[in-house]
């Protein structure tokens, strides 16, 4: 049987907080007026669609890759997938447009409608009464700490890299450690730091996980001031695109001289995803 080999452009954590600071604010007080469901997507709603009708969204948070929609009553969770995107549009553009074939969830508000496009349905829109719910925490409950907050601190963070003897890289990805760094961002970050991807998590010092620490920071945050990565298809719900792959050191760069050593950066697969990285800069 022929393995899987994934390296799709998903939309990782700089892409979901770029696509939540652009339509947030928009959003925050308005109040739901209608709601159209298309296909189904990875999880059912989870309510009657018409129920929410008449609900106040009150704001949109992020945890990890999930947007996290309070309303008034309850929540809504998004997640876009391998493939997702949301659209919103405040002065009637798509309001008044048919969804097209793709168009798997419609959010009409008072203050405009919120559009979830997402051609391989591997996103969700889940509704649950709180986040301390069966579901909430079905989805959100095993997910790491935050790399863009106050809770991302060197002790804890070595301490949990000292307990796994996988490779960093597959560390990483997992999301319990820490959520969001996904396969662009954990080749940068482990790029930066000047470890080598395959090097086993529990061999790395509190040093090197001090840079790593560091690196993560500084990657993820550049991505988000960038407006995240398009590399096929990625949006935010203005349409803008992100141009952080443009200063990508190593990621999709294989065969590519290293711009910091010039030898030339390598591609391999782990866990069926793709990892780039320089031999001379990272050490095993």
């Amino acid at each position: 049987m022929a393995l899987l080999f994934i390296d799709a452009d998903m939309p990782e954590l700089p892409e979901v907080e770029v696509t939540r600071l652009s339509f947030a604010d928009r959003i925050a007080s308005a109040t739901i007026s209608d709601i159209r469901v298309g296909k189904p997507l990875r999880w059912p709603l989870g309510i009657a669609p018409k129920t929410l009708i008449g609900r106040q969204v009150l704001g949109v948070r992020r945890r990890g890759k999930y947007l996290l929609m309070d309303l008034n009553k309850g929540l809504i969770l998004w997640h876009l997938g391998m493939s997702g995107s949301l659209s919103f549009s405040a002065d009637g553009l798509i309001t008044n447009e048919l969804p097209q074939a793709h168009d798997h969830f419609d959010l009409f508000t008072t203050q405009g409608l919120l559009r979830l496009n997402d051609p391989r349905r591997f996103g969700a829109v889940v509704y649950t009464d709180s986040e301390a719910s069966v579901m909430a925490q079905k989805l959100l409950g095993r997910l790491g700490v935050e790399p863009l907050g106050d809770e991302f601190d060197l002790n804890n963070f070595h301490k949990n890299l000292k307990q796994r003897s996988t490779a960093i890289k597959n560390v990483l990805l997992a999301g319990d450690i820490v959520v969001g760094v996904g396969n662009i961002y954990a080749s940068e970050a482990l790029f930066l730091a000047g470890i080598r991807p395959t090097v086993r998590s529990n061999r790395i010092s509190r040093a090197r996980a001090e840079k790593l620490r560091s690196a993560i920071v500084s990657v993820l945050t550049r991505a988000v001031i960038k407006g995240g990565s398009t590399l096929r298809d990625f949006s935010n719900a203005d349409g803008q695109t992100g141009y952080f792959q443009l200063e990508a050191n190593v990621y999709d760069r294989a065969g590519q001289p290293c711009n910091k050593c010039s030898g030339l950066i390598k591609r391999i697969v782990q866990g069926q995803r793709a990892t780039y990285f320089c031999a001379r800069c990272q050490k095993p």
